[in-house]
C-alpha cells in the first residue's frame, strides 16, 4: 500500500516541472504563428494593390495592420514573463571573458534559464549551461567552470 503512494507521489513530481516550457513554447509559437500571418496579409496586401480595387485594398490594410498589433501584443505579453526575472545575483556585476572561471556558486541553478529558441542562441552542448548575469548570456562548462562564450547585453533589448 504505502508502495503504490509513493509510486504515485513520485509520477506526480516527475510531470509537474514538465509543465513550465509548455508556456515557453506556447509563447514562441504564437509569436511564430503571428509572424507568419503578417507575412500572408503583408502578400495579400500587395496582391490586392496590383489586381485589385480600392475597396479590397483598404480592407487587406486593415487586415495587416490587425496581424502587427496581434504580433505586437503577442511579442510584448513575452517580453512581460516574468518567470526569468529575478536574475540579478547577489553580487555586484563583473564583465567576464572567454576563459575566465567562475565559481559554482555563478552558474546555480538559480541563474541558469532553460535553453529556449526565442534567444537566438545554439542549444548548449553536453556538459555545457547557459548562465545569466545581469544583461549578459554566459556559456559555461559546467565541469570546470571555464566561460566558453560569451554574449555581451543579450538581454538588454529584449
Amino acid at each position: 500500500m504505502k508502495s503504490k503512494f509513493l509510486t504515485a507521489g513520485l509520477i506526480a513530481a516527475m510531470m509537474v516541472p514538465a509543465t513550465m516550457p509548455v508556456a515557453a513554447q506556447a509563447q514562441t509559437r504564437e509569436i511564430r504563428n503571428d509572424r507568419r500571418d503578417v507575412r500572408e496579409e503583408r502578400q495579400e496586401l500587395r496582391d490586392a494593390q496590383r489586381h485589385g480595387n480600392r475597396h479590397d485594398v483598404r480592407e487587406e490594410r486593415r487586415d495587416y495592420r490587425g496581424a502587427k498589433q496581434d504580433l505586437r501584443n503577442s511579442k510584448r505579453d513575452w517580453r512581460q514573463d516574468n518567470r526569468y526575472s529575478n536574475y540579478r545575483a547577489p553580487f555586484r556585476y563583473q564583465q567576464f571573458r572567454v576563459g575566465s572561471t567562475l565559481r559554482s556558486n555563478y552558474y546555480a541553478p538559480s541563474y541558469r534559464p532553460s535553453w529556449d529558441s526565442r534567444w537566438g542562441v545554439p542549444r548548449a552542448g553536453r556538459n555545457l549551461t547557459y548562465v545569466r548575469h545581469y544583461n549578459d548570456l554566459l556559456l559555461v562548462n559546467e565541469r570546470n567552470g571555464r566561460v566558453v562564450k560569451v554574449y555581451r547585453n543579450h538581454f538588454n533589448w529584449r
